[in-house]
């Protein structure tokens, strides 16, 4: 039988005003991971992807001084992360010193996701990362098989 070659989809947004907080995102999409079956199948993925919308969605408060739209995307390959802000500077690693309390934003979702990038748009930029799942074991294979 010929598989279906058509896209499958599910997606989320949420729009989140500064004076919201983090911890609001950070919730709202543990959430919706769960839905997934992420949060028993791959517990550190998940911790990954919520510790990436913190970042994003603080770097949309902070240095954009912008609400923040947060899109969750899964097309059963890929879940994309993506924060969209008002400001159209895309976002620089910064050289952060042993002491500096911040700047390490992008090298985190650097080393966390398994690609990301930040483009301009009409109404200012968005950032997405993206992360697969691991594969899937079959039962009763144990992970060192």
């Amino acid at each position: 039988m010929a598989r279906d070659s058509s896209l499958r989809a599910v997606g989320w947004a949420r729009s989140l005003p500064v004076s919201s907080g983090v911890k609001a995102a950070r919730d709202w999409t543990r959430a919706h991971l769960a839905t997934l079956g992420w949060a028993a199948a791959a517990p550190d993925l998940v911790d990954s992807v919520v510790l990436t919308v913190s970042e994003l969605v603080t770097n949309a408060h902070v240095h954009a001084h912008s609400p923040a739209q947060l899109i969750l995307t899964w097309d059963e390959e890929c879940l994309h992360v993506t924060v969209h802000d008002s400001s159209t500077l895309l976002p620089e690693q910064r050289h952060a010193g042993d002491e500096a309390l911040g700047g390490r934003g992008l090298l985190l979702i650097d080393a966390l996701a398994d690609t990301w990038q930040a483009y301009r748009c009409p109404r200012g930029k968005d950032v997405t990362a993206c992360f697969q799942p691991p594969p899937a074991r079959s039962p009763g294979v144990s992970p060192s098989a």
